[in-house]
């Protein structure tokens, strides 16, 4: 039996919409991180990009479970003296809801010259409002 190696031709790639109104963060962005990378498809190889497109709609009405909201720090640096940043769960999710999303997804996708790629595939919007009907998006169960 010989091991098939998919070609840039064989690959279909799918829109999925999800709303992640009252979910819980973690657990869908595992799924989200896994189809932006087509893991979940039969023709997979890790040194290409099978995944397919995600949208995920009112990323601000999410879940965090336990105390997360005030204890889970974003923090960030300018490399400059005394450039460091903190702010908390619940400050970023005020003033850029979808951050909170794209940094959960981007930590959980590899860490090489792929993840930017994989990262162009999901789009992200804080209402219920998306410009991509035209793509008849699938919803996907998390």
């Amino acid at each position: 039996m010989k091991t098939t190696i998919a070609k840039a031709e064989q690959i279909e790639r799918k829109w999925y919409i999800v709303d992640a109104k009252d979910k819980v963060l973690g657990r869908m962005c595992t799924t989200i991180a896994d189809k932006l990378r087509g893991k979940d498809k039969p023709i997979f190889s890790p040194h290409m990009d099978c995944g397919d497109f995600v949208i995920v709609i009112n990323a601000d009405k999410i879940k965090l479970t336990g105390k997360k909201m005030q204890d889970k720090k974003y923090s960030r640096h300018s490399g400059y003296p005394g450039g460091y940043r903190e702010q908390s769960a619940e400050d970023l999710l005020l003033k850029k809801p979808t951050k909170v999303f794209e940094l959960a997804v981007k930590g959980m996708l590899p860490k090489n010259k792929l993840r930017d790629k994989f990262m162009s595939k999901l789009k992200l919007y804080a209402g219920e409002e998306h410009p991509h009907e035209a793509q008849n998006p699938e919803p996907l169960n998390t």
